[in-house]
């Protein structure tokens, strides 16, 4: 996204109301004077609750689906929430760098034979959002309470007292009873206004995740090291006040493919014709899945910008198009195509032309930090679109944009690395209802990378800044902020000291990736699995494009977990065998006017005496669309050939071998002790 169209977000939200139109909560002052600070985080919210009169299970409740009661250090998130309590200052984060959803020159639908690329638009609106309002409650927060803008941002307590003075004042609009020992059940509407949704599906989505949280309750220690616990407990909530909130509802046409109970419209991507040429159009091709195709993938991005803009250029014909968006601030979703097209969002064809595309509001690696709203809505989005079209719901098949491979060797260096490192896969899971269980032992020859995301704070560097490319960046590049994340770094060699591990197609001259945030060469992401080539000490080693590569897995606090299931190695007498980054069919297999596509190895080789795990046996497949109308030879039709391919994790992306090159084993296979 252009800094311009950043501009005009900002701008957008400092215009907006400088004033909340709120009622004052019960003094609304600071604690008084000479009060010991209280710095048990549990106190914290009782404290809060019993000053301004909200229910403490409602207000652990909201600050559980805005943040699981995290800090985040003081580090805002997408849509410019702070705090334990999501305190909202988008105006204050609405400089971040310049970065593009596409490079300039890519092409997105990553089709040889139809290649295209993008000029990214100069214009984007930055409507379809929530009013600004509810992107600056950290001002209205303010005027209730007293405390300077500053201490809401970064100070927990504050935080929680500036969420619960806020839910207060919108209970007293609503009419609704305010007090610590009043029904939480008659909170919904408070509940749900303070989601910051603009329809009232989102809004009643939002409050409705929170009376389920209240009625499950939870317990988790809190990233800066709190204990905090919301008692599971019977409420029924009344529902009748979210009508009185004004919002708007969302276009909901039948068809829409979301499930029920979420907050999603209807934003149509358009598919026209926009220059003279059969293959001037977009942003996304027509098809016919799964009659026609599996849908195997689906595929997890960041928009890299904000969500208005982003719904701006999905909607242009010269853009490229993806199937769903999701916004940060309260988990809204926006359909744009349907699951039987195609978008053209992963920028390699045979996984475009194999799966639906979910971009979030975010950034992979400017230091902001993805909702539990939006990961609540997109794992129920995920998990009723995986049980619709039977895709596992598994890190084999619902991969980041940044597990997608590139199409030949020289693609490889220009693939995308979204969501990135601070995206929480091991809570992700959790929410989709299928958490990394493993039962393998020491001996079982494979693990699945899970370490604990809140611990794990790789030392990354570079987040200041939008890289120009996966090569060395420009200086200066400062270090990031230590954060949870999702990665293990992985070493040459046993130990903390040694290089790490080479990319060819990141770096051809062989030298080692770095710790820059993009270069994710020499990382493996939880919940992927991996042949586990040595054990030595405190330190795995597993098979990783072509080499081994270890990464500090200590019993005492292991990044990973010994699995079981299958791997390939070459066959008897092949010495190496070639990669792909696309399961195309034979030459024998394409029609009459209908161009080869060339099975083109990637630059990684795969040597005798490796082993990588499987992640299934594929069909070759090509889906033919290079024209508007239909008019090509062959267009809309799938090209399948007699070649079967494996997909295996071979290194940070998913890549193919070809079957006939490979045995397909039960793991242990000769696995390290």
């Amino acid at each position: 996204m252009s800094r311009s169209r950043r501009a005009l977000l900002a701008a957008a939200v400092v215009a907006a109301a400088a004033a909340v139109p709120l009622t004052g909560g019960p003094a609304g002052a600071a604690p008084p004077a000479g009060a010991a600070p209280v710095d048990d985080r549990q106190q914290q919210y009782a404290a809060a609750a019993a000053e301004y009169g909200v229910p403490e299970s409602v207000l652990l409740g909201v600050s559980y689906l805005e943040s699981r009661w995290d800090t985040h250090a003081g580090a805002p998130s997408t849509s410019g929430g702070y705090g334990p309590l999501h305190l909202t200052d988008a105006a204050h984060v609405a400089a971040l760098p310049a970065s593009h959803h596409v490079d300039e020159g890519e092409d997105p639908r990553g089709d040889t034979s139809r290649p295209m690329t993008v000029t990214t638009p100069a214009v984007a609106s930055s409507a379809d959002g929530p009013d600004a309002a509810s992107l600056r409650t950290i001002q209205a927060a303010a005027t209730l309470t007293g405390a300077d803008v500053e201490a809401l941002r970064s100070d927990p307590a504050t935080n929680i007292r500036g969420g619960a003075a806020l839910l207060a004042a919108y209970q007293r609009e609503l009419g609704g009873p305010v007090g610590a020992g009043t029904d939480p059940g008659a909170w919904y509407g408070a509940v749900a206004r303070y989601s910051g949704a603009d329809t009232e599906e989102t809004a009643a989505a939002f409050a409705d995740e929170v009376y389920a949280q209240i009625r499950e309750g939870a317990s988790r220690r809190t990233d800066d090291g709190h204990q905090v616990t919301l008692a599971a407990r019977a409420v029924s909530p009344r529902e009748d006040a979210l009508h009185r909130l004004g919002l708007r509802r969302a276009e909901r046409p039948d068809g829409l493919e979301c499930p029920v109970g979420l907050g999603c419209e209807w934003i149509p991507a358009p598919y026209e014709q926009y220059g003279p040429g059969a293959g001037d159009y977009g942003n996304h091709d027509l098809g016919n899945r799964p009659a026609q195709q599996k849908i195997e993938y689906i595929v997890i991005h960041d928009t890299e910008g904000y969500y208005g803009p982003s719904v701006g250029l999905v909607q242009q014909a010269d853009y490229l198009g993806w199937h769903y968006t999701l916004r940060s601030v309260d988990g809204h979703v926006a359909q744009h195509i349907k699951a039987k097209d195609v978008g053209w969002q992963a920028g390699n064809w045979y996984v475009n032309a194999k799966s639906i595309g979910i971009e979030h509001e975010g950034f992979a690696g400017h230091g902001t930090w993805y909702t539990e709203a939006m990961y609540r809505t997109s794992a129920k989005l995920v998990r009723y679109l995986a049980h619709k079209f039977n895709i596992p719901l598994d890190r084999q098949h619902i991969i980041g944009h940044d597990n997608v491979p590139g199409t030949v060797a020289s693609t490889v260096a220009g693939m995308h690395w979204d969501p990135g490192p601070y995206w929480d896969w091991s809570h992700y899971f959790d929410l989709l209802k299928a958490p990394f269980r493993t039962t393998g032992t020491k001996r079982t020859g494979l693990v699945t990378i899970d370490p604990d995301f809140a611990a794990n704070r790789p030392a990354f560097y570079g987040c200041n800044q939008q890289p120009p490319g996966v090569p060395d960046p420009p200086p200066p590049a400062e270090p990031c902020p230590l954060r949870g994340s999702s990665a293990v770094i992985l070493h040459s060699a046993p130990s903390h000291d040694a290089p790490l591990v080479n990319d060819l197609g990141e770096r051809p001259d062989g030298s080692p990736d770095t710790m820059y945030i993009s270069d994710h060469g020499a990382r493996a992401s939880a919940g992927q699995t991996y042949a586990v080539a040595e054990v030595r000490g405190d330190w795995t080693a597993i098979w990783y494009l072509g080499q081994k590569a270890w990464f500090h897995n200590p019993p005492s606090a292991p990044t990973a977990k010994w699995a079981t299931g299958f791997v390939v190695t070459p066959k008897p007498g092949k010495a190496t065998i070639p990669v792909y980054g696309r399961a195309y069919p034979e030459q024998d297999a394409y029609p009459s006017g209908v161009p080869y596509q060339t099975i083109s190895p990637l630059q990684y080789t795969f040597p005798a005496g490796q082993r990588y795990a499987v992640g299934g046996i594929l069909p070759s497949e090509y889906y033919r669309a290079v024209t508007f109308d239909g008019s090509s030879p062959g267009d809309w039709t799938v090209v399948r050939g007699d070649l079967r391919y494996v997909q295996v994790q071979f290194g940070h992306r998913i890549m193919y071998v070809n079957l006939d090159d490979v045995l397909v084993l039960p793991s242990p296979v000769g696995a390290p002790r």
